[in-house]
């Protein structure tokens, strides 16, 4: 992905390599149904979701897989759940030979906004 300094998701999604745009829009989608107050933007050269003035959640489209960052503490079943997809430090990557685990993916979006509830709250 040559281009950077993208104005939406959109044009995000557009740039990046054709076999990640259905599940980057599945991603899109979930995210939009769980957090409908949610605004997106573009952070790091990536698509974000941003709750009160601070960014939740980014996700990101690749020749092999789609990432979401960063990976959110939870409970020791979560961990467990979400361990074979962790990758490095603070990413999730989901192949695209596989189907998107859906429900992980909730969890996912469903603790960043309790953080995100929580950071909000001190400011």
């Amino acid at each position: 992905m040559a281009k950077t300094n993208f104005q939406s998701i959109d044009e995000y999604i557009v740039a990046c390599p054709p076999e990640s745009h259905a599940y980057l829009q599945e991603i899109r989608k979930l995210i939009r149904r769980l957090v409908p107050d949610a605004k997106e933007r573009i952070s790091y050269q990536m698509a974000a979701f941003e709750r009160n003035g601070k960014n939740f959640i980014h996700f990101a489209g690749w020749k092999k897989h789609v990432s979401l960052y960063p990976v959110p503490a939870g409970s020791e079943a979560f961990e467990r759940q979400i361990a074979k997809y962790v990758d490095g430090k603070g990413t999730v990557k989901f192949a695209l030979d596989e189907p998107l685990p859906l429900k992980l993916i909730e969890r996912v979006i469903k603790l960043h906004l309790v953080v995100n509830k929580k950071k909000t709250k001190g400011d």
